[in-house]
């Protein structure tokens, strides 16, 4: 049986390698950080009690900011597979708390390859890395880019994931580790996060078609993205590290969409004009923008043979479905009389 440490299980992407690599027979470690209060939801459905036999996920808990602790946790799972998910991958609040983004982001990546580095040498155990990088890294480049096309970061988090990327690269070199990046164009899914765009679009969208909202407030709805489903991703990342050999790859769907197409798409679908409900903020402009980032994802087609398998629009519609049945379970809860908290949807 196979063991995989993954970092940032409790993300989007995380909960999903988790489902992966548990069907793939793997045994599963995550490392999450300690709160006051739960923050596993997306793999609650996966757990079970540590003292039932045959489990095969275990949690561990830790944090990107402290190198020893992920050294010890390195020694005690011994694993063949290393995922590095962790980060603070919010591009806007990444300009709030740019050395925050980098201490986990990018000083974050150097800890866990520092471990895996003085682990592997006194041990001769080979244990394969993955980096999750972004296309947030190409930045200004013009599209298509690929794993040719020179980077050209413009946010806090964009820069400190290119650190990361280059120093992945660096220990690969100089260690012979291997050690792999896959630079990942933005993928979505049910499970993203309220106040990333896409989902803060189909939370609100859903919401405003209920009668529970009134408006959404957005930013820059010309900027270009490459979307694809955080499913198909997390397999590319599990085919990465399958290869005989470590490479760098571009994970995208190669088609691009600005975010008004994404809004027009998702209004439609609930036969809505955005026009009447979307209002821009200011606010919601970053200093410097990413205008145009589409993936040209030739290699990772070439040699690991990964295609995308859900399309734009299937992927608007499974992220409606899902946030449609959380608004009709929010407006039953109110009409019966209940208080509903919510997480800032509107304002986010």
């Amino acid at each position: 049986m196979k063991k995989a440490l993954v970092t940032g299980i409790t993300g989007q992407d995380g909960s999903y390698l988790t489902e992966f690599l548990l069907g793939k027979g793997y045994e599963v470690h995550g490392i999450i950080r300690r709160s006051s209060s739960f923050n596993t939801d997306r793999i609650d459905h996966l757990y079970r009690d540590s003292h039932e036999p045959g489990t095969k996920l275990l949690l561990h808990y830790g944090d990107m900011s402290d190198g020893p602790n992920l050294r010890q946790i390195l020694e005690e799972v011994m694993p063949d597979e290393i995922y590095n998910l962790a980060a603070q991958s919010h591009v806007a609040v990444s300009f709030q708390q740019p050395e925050y983004t980098v201490n986990i982001d990018a000083l974050g990546t150097l800890r866990i390859l520092e471990a895996l580095r003085n682990y592997s040498a006194r041990t001769n155990h080979k244990i394969r890395f993955f980096q999750a990088g972004t296309s947030e890294m190409f930045g200004a480049s013009p599209p298509p880019q690929s794993e040719k096309t020179p980077f050209y970061p413009r946010s806090p988090y964009a820069a400190a994931k290119l650190y990361a990327y280059w120093q992945t690269v660096n220990h690969r070199e100089a260690y012979n580790l291997f050690a792999a990046n896959g630079v990942l164009f933005n993928h979505e899914s049910e499970r993203r996060g309220e106040t990333f765009v896409t989902r803060k679009i189909t939370r609100a969208a859903t919401r405003i078609s209920l009668g529970l909202q009134d408006k959404l407030f957005l930013g820059n709805l010309e900027a270009k993205r490459d979307w694809g489903h955080a499913e198909d991703y997390v397999e590319a990342m599990w085919l990465i590290l399958q290869q005989d050999e470590a490479d760098d790859f571009v994970i995208a769907s190669g088609e691009s969409y600005s975010v008004k197409q994404f809004l027009q798409r998702v209004f439609g679908h609930l036969n809505l004009d955005w026009q009447q409900y979307v209002e821009i903020d200011p606010r919601y402009f970053r200093p410097t923008e990413a205008e145009f980032l589409q993936g040209d994802p030739s290699k990772a087609v070439s040699k690991l043979g990964w295609q995308p398998k859900v399309s734009f629009d299937q992927l608007i519609v499974r992220m409606i479905g899902h946030d449609l049945e959380l608004a009709k379970q929010e407006k039953y809860l109110l009409e019966a009389g209940h208080t509903v908290a919510l997480r800032g949807i509107a304002n986010a």
